[in-house]
């Protein structure tokens, strides 16, 4: 049964839901930002405008008190009290009175916005609160909120009462009322732009989010069996690239999937053979037979050590391909490849001699640049006859290390093979020969950890196959001397002890 999707409401919300919240949310936030600024500041001016004009109507009340009746000065603080409220300028949201011994006593000759009485406790704060010289002020109680400006008024030589208050008000509410309609239209042009906002984003994230709903509707169809599917690559942007990313994934996938199917074909055909043979020969032998059933106990034990040696290849392998396969180090590399060299005369049947090498330092693993080299030349014992020559070399910024054998060589259409796990060439196999047939391949795995690779040719001169590894060499590689005099640290494996018995005609020269 083919995977089900994976719904888009794991978690509660879809993305493009969410990014329509998101993007409505903020937009809201900004607006409701704006709005409330304005207010703010229209509110600061309106309250400002209204001190001054309180402050403009008592210079007019001081101007006519100044001025007097006609050409004469006021008879009486009283009728210049009077005079002052009758004249008054009316205003929107205003109210004025006159106040005498504390009581209300004249208002204005025309109708205004404000009564002053209304409040009935207005006129004694008022009073309360003037002494000497004017007074701007608030009056927030019994359900109002008024402005006030309270100037008392005195004529020289008045009769009783010789000081009277001239008081006038604006109604903080409705000198404020006046924004409130701007400020309701614009909440509802705010309503109206966020649901445009949240409609284009829903159908700008829906199609954003289309390619993303291809991949994963993709992953959904990719199985083992199935890695077919690749996406649509439409543009350069994100999107797009993450595509081909995905696309470049699956291609990889698909690799993997492949050379493990064929890892385990290999695998099953190198087993297939020993298996047989084993239950083979168990089938006919003869247990009553004590030499048939040692004979059958050695052939037993030989194919399994060979199986054996067969899996701890594939292990080893799997592991140089794993996330981190090699230590490298600082390494003087000559010293390394002359190590190998006294190592490699060891092994039964290796003629080694010394060829030129190169003295510089590499970052490298020495203990898998000497598997490879031991490797290929147990390959050329093997396959070469034997006789070898180990060196290395610098060409176009890499490290090459050689190993030469004098066999007969690898032909042209088998260079590449043979590096091929569980490869096969010129009628040999790793039963023929011992091997596990994965030699080369571990080989090609440790160059390829170290960013190199490896490879065969035909030697400049004479015949044989000159197996060479190389690996990227850094652009300030110095020899070992120059590294040594700058104080720098090379790290070389100890040098062994030369076989006690080594043959005559192994030696260093060429």
């Amino acid at each position: 049964m083919p995977p089900s999707p994976v719904s888009d409401a794991r978690g509660g919300w879809t993305v493009r839901t969410r990014i329509v919240i998101v993007i409505t949310v903020v937009a809201a936030v900004a607006m409701l930002s704006v709005g409330a600024a304005v207010y703010i500041v229209e509110r600061s001016r309106i309250l400002a405008a209204v001190d001054v004009r309180l402050e403009a109507a008592l210079e007019s009340a001081r101007a006519l008190v100044a001025a007097g009746s006609g050409d004469l000065p006021w008879a009486s603080s009283t009728a210049a009290l009077e005079a002052t409220v009758i004249r008054v300028s009316p205003d929107d949201n205003t109210g004025a009175l006159g106040v005498i011994d504390g009581a209300a006593a004249f208002i204005p000759g025309v109708p205004l916005d404000v009564d002053l009485q209304s409040a009935p406790g207005f006129v004694p704060h008022v009073s309360a609160a003037v002494a000497d010289s004017p007074v701007i002020g608030t009056y927030a109680e019994e359900g109002v909120a008024w402005r006030y400006l309270a100037a008392p008024i005195t004529v020289q030589g008045s009769p009783d009462p010789t000081r009277v208050l001239f008081v006038t008000a604006y109604d903080l509410e409705g000198e404020l009322a006046e924004i409130d309609d701007p400020a309701r239209v614009y909440l509802i042009a705010a309503a109206v732009a966020l649901a445009l906002i949240a409609a284009s984003a829903g159908i700008v994230a829906a199609r954003l989010l289309r390619p993303l709903r291809q991949m994963r509707e993709t992953a959904a169809r990719v199985s083992a069996r199935s890695l077919a599917e690749r996406l649509p690559v439409h543009g350069t942007d994100d999107v797009s690239a993450l595509a081909a990313t995905m696309n470049d994934m699956l291609d990889r996938l698909n690799d993997a999937l492949g050379s493990q199917r064929r890892l385990l074909s290999d695998v099953g055909h190198e087993l297939k053979t020993p298996v047989t043979i084993v239950s083979g020969h168990l089938d006919v032998m003869d247990a009553d037979d004590p030499d048939d059933v040692r004979a059958t106990r050695a052939l037993a034990l030989d194919e399994l050590g060979r199986m054996g040696q067969l899996v701890q290849d594939l292990a080893q392998e799997a592991a140089l391909r794993g996330p981190s396969p090699l230590r490298p180090e600082e390494t003087d590399a000559g010293e390394l490849v002359r190590q190998v060299a006294v190592k490699a005369r060891g092994i039964d049947g290796a003629l080694v001699r010394l060829g030129p090498v190169a003295d510089v330092r590499a970052v490298i693993d020495p203990a898998r640049i000497t598997q490879a080299l031991l490797q290929l030349t147990q390959n050329g014992v093997t396959h070469g006859g034997g006789d070898l020559i180990i060196g290395s070399r610098r060409r176009s910024g890499m490290l090459e290390f050689v190993v030469r054998d004098h066999g007969r060589g690898v032909a042209p259409d088998q260079r590449e093979r043979v590096f091929a796990r569980f490869h096969r060439g010129d009628g040999t196999d790793a039963r023929g020969t011992g091997g596990s047939g994965l030699g080369l391949s571990i080989v090609s795995a440790i160059a390829q950890g170290h960013g190199g690779s490896a490879r065969v040719q035909d030697p400049t001169a004479g015949p044989g196959a000159e197996f060479v590894l190389a690996v990227p060499l850094s652009d300030d590689a110095l020899a070992p001397d120059v590294v040594r005099a700058r104080g720098a640290t090379i790290i070389v494996p100890p040098r062994p002890a030369p076989p006690a018995t080594a043959p005559a005609a192994r030696t260093d020269k060429d």
